[in-house]
């Protein structure tokens, strides 16, 4: 039995985990989700990233969105709406009760990786689904003339608009890591680390700023591959590129691999940036990254499960 450990965000992340989940037999990927964008919002702990993979890998996203439940309904935030209480983040009526569950036994002292798990298991899900800690970290964005925003009001409420000046990654430096996901990266069956095509300031940076995430990486025994979020110089979704020009980045796969420098051994990238390929500093892939369809996916999973072997013997 091999094992594939696999850093995601949200939808880009997640599609990638999906792929890996039909391409690996069953039970051998474990996804460890984002957590700087948690909030809590109408007194409920809210987990978008764990819950956007939690129904991506069980069949259950909404896949016109990406986001949220597919098939659910709206008649809490419409009674919330006409109570004249917060809409800017929309809650819908199926998601309302994870967001309850997972308050509630919170609050009642379990951890967040216990309750995904359970979550996971609920879902059908035969891999694990880990938060990347279970302590609080928190994504804020510094922004120009706004100052320094939550995550969520940065996304959601403010829709991207503000200029962004830097990222701050609050509780990082003071988290650690759950004790199984130590389990995992120690497990002499784990053949690869993937980081996804989620947004690297925004869904794998709080992880970076974690100490044993970074230590982790950094002496890893198996080979760290990372997947590009972008196409011909554009992120598929979300303000990734829009963020690394207002931080004086040029737009590329280029630079997003200088942001993981060492931390990885090789890097998969779509053919349209296959220009850029000379300037990465490891060892590339270049292929068709969309991932559009089902077949994508698992195309795209095993062409970087097939690269990750290729380190086989070469020491990493």
């Amino acid at each position: 039995m091999t094992q594939v450990l696999a850093l995601s965000g949200g939808i880009g992340g997640a599609r990638l985990a999906l792929g890996l989940q039909h391409t690996l037999p069953p039970g051998e990927l474990t996804v460890v989700v984002n957590t700087g964008d948690d909030f809590e919002h109408l007194g409920l702990s809210i987990s978008p990233d764990i819950d956007t993979v939690l129904y991506t890998l069980s069949g259950q996203e909404n896949p016109d969105r990406g986001w949220g439940r597919g098939g659910d309904s709206w008649h809490f935030m419409a009674e919330i709406e006409r109570l004249g209480g917060e809409r800017w983040f929309r809650l819908g009526d199926k998601e309302l009760a994870v967001h309850i569950e997972r308050t509630r036994r919170l609050n009642a002292g379990e951890k967040l990786s216990r309750i995904t798990a359970d979550f996971a298991g609920h879902f059908g899900i035969l891999g694990k689904v880990v938060p990347m800690t279970n302590d609080m970290v928190r994504t804020m964005v510094v922004t120009e003339g706004e100052g320094t925003l939550d995550f969520q009001q940065y996304f959601v409420a403010r829709r991207c608009e503000p200029v962004v000046k830097g990222m701050a990654y609050a509780g990082a430096a003071d988290a650690q890591m759950p004790p199984v996901l130590q389990e995992v990266l120690t497990d002499p069956s784990l053949q690869a680390i993937v980081i996804c095509p989620s947004n690297p300031w925004l869904s794998i940076a709080p992880m970076l700023e974690i100490p044993a995430w970074r230590e982790a990486l950094q002496e890893a025994t198996v080979p760290v591959i990372a997947v590009s979020p972008l196409l011909n110089g554009h992120a598929v979704r979300g303000p990734a590129t829009k963020i690394m020009s207002e931080l004086g980045l040029e737009p590329s796969s280029a630079s997003i691999a200088q942001f993981y420098g060492n931390l990885i051994d090789g890097f998969v990238l779509d053919r349209s940036e296959a220009h850029v390929a000379p300037e990465i500093g490891v060892a590339t892939h270049v292929t068709a990254t969309s991932m559009k369809t089902p077949a994508d996916r698992q195309r795209l999973a095993g062409e970087v499960l097939e690269f990750a072997g290729s380190f086989r013997g070469v020491g990493v």
